[in-house]
């Protein structure tokens, strides 16, 4: 077999890569009391290690949360920031709260994501330098992402927490940052569109809407 051959993907293969995209969904219902193999959990972790990074800095790090206590205190954290967000909303303060944002207390694994402290690289982010780690670790959320949704997983994204106090619960060094926690697990279903759409939040923007050509345009009929 030619190494072109061994590398081309299938229209088949094709296909489910596009459908795992348009099927992704950030979550935040998960099946109370369910565990994820280990094996399978090792091959999402791959997943993201995998994920592209400038300079092959590789800028994340993971924390498994698997004891109880430590899981409700970050829980308790989140919720103290939801209700922060609620004031700052102003009048759709009550709306927002009847969103359900996290899933913390139910999902399988608890996993927190952390920028650790920067290593030096300057290959490809000279110019800058934190905006590339960041785009970096996003990568491999979305390689995560993608992958548990292959595996029919729920994942949801959770950044509704001040960092410097789960920094100090997560004994993160001098440098090191979270970047928010990833809830992952069995779902009872998946949401057919985005929550927030689903929810009349806010609704996704169309694609024309966000590519231009040459230059910056907000007229999408002219110059």
């Amino acid at each position: 077999m030619s190494s072109e051959a061994q590398y081309a993907f299938d229209a088949t293969e094709r296909d489910a890569v596009y459908r795992a995209i348009a099927l992704r969904r950030d979550t935040r219902h998960f099946k109370p009391g369910h565990t994820v193999p280990d094996a399978q959990l090792q091959r999402l972790l791959r997943a993201l290690h995998q994920g592209p990074s400038v300079g092959l800095m590789q800028p994340w790090r993971v924390i498994r949360i698997a004891d109880a206590a430590r899981r409700e205190r970050i829980a308790a954290l989140v919720e103290a920031e939801r209700q922060a967000t609620a004031v700052a909303l102003g009048e759709r303060g009550a709306e927002f709260l009847r969103l359900k944002v996290e899933g913390l207390r139910d999902c399988a694994e608890l996993l927190a994501l952390v920028l650790p402290p920067d290593d030096g690289t300057v290959f490809g982010r000279r110019t800058l330098p934190r905006e590339m780690a960041l785009c970096s670790a996003g990568c491999a959320v979305q390689n995560l992402w993608l992958a548990a949704r292959a595996e029919n997983l729920g994942l949801g994204w959770v950044s509704m927490i001040e960092p410097a106090p789960l920094a100090e619960l997560l004994r993160l060094p001098t440098g090191a940052q979270p970047l928010g926690l990833l809830c992952l697990g069995p779902v009872e279903r998946f949401y057919e569109a985005p929550m927030l759409e689903q929810q009349g939040w806010r609704q996704g923007r169309l694609l024309s809407e966000m590519v231009m050509q040459d230059f910056w345009s907000e007229n999408r009929d002219g110059d």
